[in-house]
């Protein structure tokens, strides 16, 4: 699985003119799953992104977490992170999970998360949604369970390494 994430004071999700998800602090988690990831990389992606250190302490350093400085998570299912551009113009999505494994991955996130203890709000699945977000500092991390470098790989090739 993959995570785009993005530091916010603030932000929100609306589909259809109504807002499905909203934030103050916290982060924007855009997620992605490709077809071979499975509950443990949603459980291990949930578990980063909970833990990543990017608020400031008293001194101004990055070393809270999202829980310590009070923050929340929207998280936004996001298929196109798995988009390929490398060749053309019009982006290939081969590398995205379907929606019928994609989706239960998205869910079991947005669980881990919450049994971490942070709030969670979220986008919809299979909507056409208006992501607002005020990006903070800017902080911007991409994320990547370990199993998801072999989703590029086609099954029993490996580069020999």
């Amino acid at each position: 699985m993959r995570a785009l994430i993005q530091r916010v004071t603030r932000a929100r999700c609306t589909v259809a003119g109504r807002i499905t998800g909203e934030i103050g602090t916290g982060l924007v988690a855009l997620v992605g799953a490709t077809h071979r990831d499975t509950p443990a990389d949603a459980a291990w992606l949930a578990r980063r992104v909970a833990g990543l250190r990017v608020f400031a302490d008293e001194a101004q350093h990055m070393n809270h977490d999202v829980a310590a400085a009070g923050g929340a998570v929207l998280a936004i299912p996001q298929f196109t992170l798995y988009g390929d551009a490398r060749r053309g113009r019009r982006p290939d999505f081969l590398a995205a999970a379907r929606p019928e494994h994609a989706e239960p991955l998205y869910e079991q996130f947005c669980a881990a998360l919450a049994d971490s203890g942070v709030r969670v709000a979220r986008g919809m699945f299979r909507a056409h949604m208006e992501v607002e977000l005020v990006n903070d500092g800017p902080v911007t991390l991409m994320i990547e369970s370990p199993g998801a470098a072999a989703a590029f790989e086609p099954e029993g090739q490996s580069d020999g390494a």
